[in-house]
């Protein structure tokens, strides 16, 4: 193949210096043949293209190879084999061919796929505090030692783009808002329009073009802020690129190499910070004099006012057992015992589980994400401990009580009775009717005094309800002293002088 150094001074040559075919060919060391073709066809470069590449042992699998090409065709790059696993795949079937032959064949195969027409876009433009796009990604980041995946909640302003990124140990409904009332606050003020896919945490059912049927709690999340929720065609990510594009940079930045935390509060503040930092040192994209925190801070007037934070539970009803146990997310949480055997509600927060009954709140416990936990609260079972009293010994709830100081040396102290078990759970059965801080008090009392014992500190208790005595005799305002009298004895060492 002749080089564009030769064909630029093969043409001078012709043109400029008027010399002759044979004259050229034989200076260069070229064929006539050659010297004709560059001077006739005006061309610059020549490229040497094979019409017909003969593949004499590929020819009969070339059927299979195309048909693994196209059932690999969907999957994403990373997942696609490589030409040398291809080879390996077709040597295990009976090929005997090069590997070159193989790999030229995908390659021409790809390239000609490519070609094919690519689908355009309509570039998008947002005025500041019109709206905002959130999604989900999957990261892997070293918490307390250990790999463990988990759901990273993105926002992004469509006017600004500004992030905002937190992490969860699931993608649930309850997450969701307290996703948004996070970024809300982060961001100091609330968008008009919320961009979303139609996950299924926002959208029940899509119908045709644009309408949607939203899930009930997601509209009462959107109304609570003024939102008006937006949902993307499906399978049409460019509708929200911005958090989509957000998604793929980030993930580079914060989650490459995986950060090691020790719990995900911690890694949430470090987000936080980052997300600040990103958007201090960003060009914006279209206003390029200006970082995207420049842009931000002028964007901050055109947001809505932030209101409070909404009430984001997910309610569901549930039967407590016998035991004062309800279900809520795998694990099972105990209630106060007047709800044992009843229809309850449970309420799942993000960082707690709330339980009604009747209107009135029986328990609540800070949320577990690990499953198969079991979480007593004690006190939910004084009641059943006072009817049954043998039960603070081998009680599952009762174990590793972490009981006040006063009462838990008094505990200490009991043990040395032989019905100390029974004493103390005469006096855990005061603070139903005294109040927990009465009985503490009275347990102090006693231990300062020296006198552990059960009816000792009942006593205690009874003597603090009791009223003050009032006076049997009321003395007449009119026979009140106006100058009480003044214990003084120096006066009958006068009396005696005079004496």
């Amino acid at each position: 193949m002749i080089d564009v150094d030769l064909i630029g001074r093969i043409r001078r040559a012709f043109h400029e210096e008027r010399s002759g075919i044979k004259t050229i060919a034989r200076e260069f060391g070229v064929s006539r043949t050659t010297v004709r073709k560059v001077v006739r066809s005006n061309e610059t470069e020549f490229r040497y293209e094979r019409s017909v590449q003969p593949a004499p042992r590929l020819g009969a699998f070339v059927g299979e190879l195309t048909a693994i090409l196209e059932a690999e065709a969907a999957l994403p790059r990373r997942e696609r084999r490589s030409t040398q696993r291809l080879f390996e795949e077709l040597r295990g079937r009976g090929y005997e061919g090069a590997h070159d032959s193989v790999h030229r064949f995908a390659r021409a195969w790809r390239q000609e796929r490519a070609r094919l027409p690519a689908k355009a876009y309509v570039p998008m433009s947002f005025a500041p505090g019109e709206a905002y796009q959130f999604d989900w990604s999957h990261e892997t980041i070293t918490l307390q030692g250990l790999p463990l995946t988990v759901k990273v909640a993105h926002m992004r302003l469509a006017h600004s783009r500004m992030p905002f990124v937190r992490a969860y140990f699931r993608e649930t409904q309850e997450l969701v808002f307290d996703a948004h009332d996070q970024a809300f606050t982060f961001y100091g003020g609330v968008c008009r329009r919320g961009i979303y896919d139609n996950m299924k945490t926002a959208v029940e059912t899509i119908f045709v073009g644009k309408a949607r049927q939203y899930n009930r709690r997601f509209l009462q999340m959107c109304s609570h802020h003024l939102i008006e929720p937006v949902a993307c065609t499906p399978a049409a990510g460019w509708e929200k690129g911005q958090v989509e594009n957000q998604v793929g940079n980030l993930r580079d930045h914060l989650f490459r190499p995986k950060p090691k935390v020790a719990s995900l509060e911690e890694l949430n503040r470090w987000l936080a910070d980052q997300c600040v930092a990103h958007a201090r040192r960003t060009r914006h994209p279209e206003q390029k004099e200006r970082s995207v925190w420049e842009v931000f801070q002028a964007e901050k007037a055109s947001l809505m006012a932030l209101r409070a934070p909404f009430d984001g539970f997910v309610e569901k009803a549930v039967r407590a057992s016998t035991t004062c146990l309800v279900m809520a997310d795998h694990n099972r949480y105990s209630v106060d015992a007047r709800a044992a055997g009843q229809t309850v509600l449970v309420r799942s927060y993000a960082e707690r589980i709330v339980v009604l009954f009747d209107n009135e709140i029986v328990a609540e416990h800070p949320r577990q994400y690990r499953r198969n936990q079991v979480v007593y609260d004690p006190w939910h079972y004084l009641p059943v401990l006072v009817r049954k009293p043998g039960a603070l010994r081998n009680g599952a709830p009762f174990k590793n009580w972490d009981l006040p100081p006063a009462l838990a040396g008094v505990r200490v102290g009991l043990k040395r009775h032989e019905d100390g078990d029974r004493q103390f759970v005469k006096v855990l059965g005061a603070v139903l009717d005294h109040g927990l801080e009465a009985v503490e008090a009275a347990c102090a009392e006693a231990l300062e005094a020296g006198l552990c014992h059960g009816d000792v500190i009942l006593t205690v208790l009874a003597r603090q309800r009791q009223e003050p005595t009032r006076l049997s005799i009321e003395i007449p305002e009119a026979l009140t002293l106006k100058a009480p009298p003044v214990a003084d004895c120096a006066r009958y060492d006068s009396l005696r002088r005079v004496a």
